[in-house]
């Protein structure tokens, strides 16, 4: 059986930060893949990422290119709509009935769980490794029991780096370089993203 973690979000832009979680989780969840899975709609964000789908999906594959452990996953875009973790691990246990799950959140993420979609039913089908940051008290004691028992905790080192980060200095006119991978940035340029020139 291999053990995959699926790192699910908006990814606008991906950055170093969540390639970091993944190795983490990787090394400490003892993973053999990781695979990034780019939202169509994120059930719980207020407003659906203003980026195309497209473009969200082909700055991951160039994030996730050089590292033959990770793997970008447009299944979530093709499918559309509101992507519910439920639907994902389904979709994921039927294509590769070899491969067992475990959905990679970061901890502000933890106590949000029980509000997740059919959360009882995707616990029974899939783990959940909940990367905690230095300093921070695990989140996991105010889950319900049957919770507590599926996530596993993982050290992160403190990365203070958010997609909104990146889009607030790319429409200030600042660099992004080594806040995300550089074939990312190129992209980004070359496509005017996020109110950024091309002469940076």
């Amino acid at each position: 059986m291999r053990k995959i973690g699926i790192m699910g979000g908006t990814f606008d832009p991906i950055h170093i930060g969540h390639l970091l979680a993944a190795e983490t989780a990787l090394e400490q969840g003892g993973l053999d893949e990781v695979w990034f899975i780019p939202t169509a709609d994120p059930p719980l964000k207020d407003a659906a990422p203003s980026t195309p789908a497209e473009d969200r999906l082909a700055m991951t594959r160039l994030a996730v290119e050089g590292e033959y452990r990770f793997r970008a996953l447009d299944l979530e875009i093709r499918r559309g709509g509101t992507s519910y973790s439920y639907d994902t691990v389904k979709q994921l246990q039927a294509q590769h009935p070899d491969c067992s799950f475990s959905y990679i959140i970061g901890s502000d993420r933890i106590n949000d769980l029980p509000k997740w979609h059919r959360i009882g039913e995707l616990a029974a089908m899939a783990g959940f490794i909940g990367l905690e940051r230095p300093g921070e008290k695990p989140m996991t004691d105010s889950l319900p029991p049957y919770l507590q028992a599926s996530v596993q905790m993982a050290r992160m080192p403190q990365i203070g780096i958010s997609s909104t980060l990146i889009r607030e200095r790319l429409l200030a006119g600042k660099s992004i370089r080594y806040l995300v991978p550089d074939p990312v940035c190129d992209y980004i340029r070359r496509h005017g993203m996020y109110g950024s020139t091309t002469h940076h």
